[in-house]
């Protein structure tokens, strides 16, 4: 029996090894085999069970890997160093098969969550799956991010988890639709496959997916790092806020079978972003994607697409770091206006005939603009603030404010204080009071907060 063909059935025991305190991989014990839950060209993943817990095991076809030994050993690195600064959003290897029981090997990791979607079938939006009873039609099953807020939320959550690991000399070398999986309604992330995730400049054989790789990769004349991966970044977060390709376009659609030759012209020697201001060549199909959401995305957010895919096509150090991205997007986060009519969209799809106030076109609605730093944000009832807002650090996830309605009259919305520290409110009066954590200002025109360490707010008018 070939390596490639070593299979495991429910019932087998694996034995696995954990590094001890001297570094060196001891055993572990067993895990015991449920169930197969998926495969793929490089293996197979398994739900096993390992001290009364359910865990998934990626077991490898070992000729299908180029370097099997190098492979292994980063692995093995891998799992001893742990998640990057303890970034919980990566699936990361926690334990290794023994190298003799098996002529191939796996590693353990944790189970995808109950909630968690497929970053492609996001990206599709549905799926066809086989039905219970054969003889029965196929049953379509849809997916859609459970808000606006969500998707971008999912953004910036995987910015974060690439900028961490980056931030340890490491890359990851693979970035595609199939290494996410994402809660829908909390834009919650975890980064799967962290095997291929290898130091900075070392490459053991994975070059990446199509669609996804950087064209340096495509042309054959360099090898994944993290200026591939920041390249392979853009594209996932313009798929993931436009359900479009960057790439494919007219120009590449012509194409009807897309061979060897034509995969290297379009990505790799000649690619041509979609939206590029100099070659119109390549534009979207009208009635897509790519054509109904980019009028409406932010300016920045368009400035940041095209220099991704024009300059940092041919130039990778023109590509934008992670931080920058993180920018952007906790900005385009901001820019999303609940209104009370119930439309959900970026302010780039209200009307601003009166300065700094958004105006629904659906039904009216007058909407005040909050500055904040080098933001602003549009004050609908539920926009929440966050500490990278109001303090001078880049937590992002942590709220601490929030505007909501006044109880006794909720026409009137005001600014609740949900941090730990007091801020202070001028009133267009030129009266000052002080917020103490668990109270609030009501919004007026000209309000200005005071958040401490020199960072404040006005509300424009």
């Amino acid at each position: 029996m070939s390596r490639s063909n070593t299979e495991l059935k429910a019932g087998d025991k694996v034995s696995i090894q954990k590094p001890a305190d001297n570094g060196k991989f001891t055993d572990a014990g067993q895990v015991l085999v449920k169930k197969e839950l998926g495969r793929g060209a490089q293996g197979i993943v398994y739900q096993v069970e390992y001290e009364g817990k359910d865990y998934a095991l990626k077991w490898y076809f070992y000729d299908n890997l180029k370097h099997p030994d190098a492979f292994r050993g980063n692995l093995e690195k891998n799992i001893k160093d742990g998640r990057p600064d303890n970034e919980d959003r990566f699936l990361w290897p926690q334990a290794i098969t023994a190298a003799k029981q098996y002529p191939t090997f796996g590693y353990l990791m944790d189970l995808v969550p109950q909630g968690y979607i497929e970053f492609d079938k996001l990206y599709m939006g549905y799926e066809w799956k086989k039905p219970k009873e054969k003889g029965q039609p196929a049953v379509k099953e849809t997916y859609r991010f459970g808000s606006l807020d969500a998707l971008v939320t999912a953004s910036i959550n995987i910015v974060k988890a690439f900028r961490s690991l980056h931030g340890v000399g490491k890359s990851y070398q693979d970035l595609n639709g199939g290494g996410f999986f994402i809660d829908p309604v909390t834009g919650d992330v975890l980064v799967c496959d962290c095997d291929n995730v290898a130091p900075d400049g070392e490459n053991f054989g994975i070059g990446g997916f199509p669609g996804y790789m950087a064209p340096e990769i495509v042309r054959g004349v360099a090898k994944p790092d993290v200026l591939t991966d920041r390249y392979s970044l853009a594209v996932v977060l313009f798929r993931l806020l436009l359900r479009a390709d960057p790439l494919e376009g007219r120009k590449v659609l012509a194409s009807v079978v897309l061979t060897e030759a034509k995969e290297l012209e379009h990505y790799g020697s000649a690619p041509l972003f979609i939206f590029d201001p100099d070659d119109p060549a390549n534009r979207p199909l009208p009635g897509g994607n790519a054509a109904k959401f980019w009028p409406i995305l932010p300016s920045y957010m368009r400035e940041a697409f095209t220099r991704s895919f024009t300059a940092g096509i041919k130039d990778p150090n023109q590509r934008i770091i992670e931080k920058r991205w993180q920018e952007y997007l906790i900005r385009l986060r901001s820019d999303i206006i609940h209104c009370t009519c119930g439309k959900v969209t970026y302010s780039t799809c209200f009307d601003h005939h009166e300065h700094f106030i958004c105006t629904c076109r659906s039904c009216g609605n007058k909407i005040y603009t909050l500055q904040i730093k080098d933001m602003l944000a549009p004050l609908y009832a539920g926009l929440k603030l966050y500490r990278c807002y109001t303090e001078d650090v880049e937590d992002f996830e942590t709220i601490t404010g929030e505007v909501l309605p006044n109880k006794k009259d909720p026409r009137i919305y005001g600014i609740k204080n949900l941090s730990t520290k007091t801020w202070k409110a001028k009133f267009p009066d030129g009266s000052v009071r002080e917020i103490p954590p668990g109270g609030g200002a009501p919004i007026w025109k000209g309000l200005v907060i005071d958040f401490g360490d020199k960072i404040g707010a006005r509300v424009l008018s």
